[in-house]
């Protein structure tokens, strides 16, 4: 699903990844921990495509067996958009939309047909049980119900891959153990891959794997 090969990113003198490695197969859910400051998000972005790696050392990043450092801007967005799903820390839902009209989003961006898409986005609040929220803005949601919406939001398109930057780190204990339990029934139900950097040692601990990451390098 993911092989990364030598992957480096400067912002300028500062070189904040030094060469790493990492593999990840389909239906994996891999959490990559580490002090602040490691390397962690740079590393989610990259992998993501939401950045870039830099040019100045010989890398290769392929994703569901495609190049993505051949790929030309516009093409990578329409690769990101059908094929990778994101979850962050703060929700980041638009306030003056519903629940449902957030949910939709990346659907519409996608070019599907709005009864399409809210028929899909229905049937993700339904199995996230959130049917009786549709109409709710985010400002009417609790945290949970809110990183749920977002869940949803990630899933409307299907994507093979699901990246999640601290999903837990701002809910409480309770939202945190039935959101890092939602992901397991999430990969049973839609096979979906997941990256998930946490500082949540129990998130960290129930994954297929936990990478560790120091100085922009990854442990072996």
């Amino acid at each position: 699903m993911i092989q990364a090969k030598n992957i480096h990113k400067y912002y300028g003198d500062l070189q904040v990844l030094k060469g790493v490695d990492i593999h990840i197969k389909k239906g994996e859910i891999v959490s990559v921990v580490g002090a602040s400051g490691a390397g962690k998000t740079t590393l989610l972005q990259i992998l993501g495509t939401l950045d870039r790696v830099s040019s100045k050392e010989k890398s290769e990043l392929i994703i569901n067996n495609t190049n993505i450092n051949t790929l030309k801007d516009k093409t990578l967005a329409k690769f990101r958009n059908e094929h990778i799903g994101f979850i962050f820390q703060f929700h980041q839902l638009l306030p003056e939309f519903t629940a449902l009209e957030n949910v939709c989003l990346p659907a519409f961006i996608k070019g599907t047909k709005k009864a399409e898409a809210e028929k899909r986005a229905k049937e993700l609040l339904d199995f996230l049980g959130l049917s009786h929220r549709y109409d709710h803005k985010p400002n009417e949601l609790s945290g949970g119900e809110q990183q749920r919406v977002a869940v949803a939001r990630a899933l409307i398109n299907n994507p093979d891959l699901i990246f999640a930057d601290e999903p837990s780190g701002n809910l409480d204990s309770e939202s945190a153990e039935n959101l890092h339990n939602l992901f397991f029934k999430l990969r049973e139900e839609y096979g979906q891959t997941f990256v998930i950097v946490t500082h949540n040692k129990d998130l960290a601990n129930m994954a297929d794997r936990k990478l560790t990451m120091v100085d922009g390098t990854i442990l072996t």
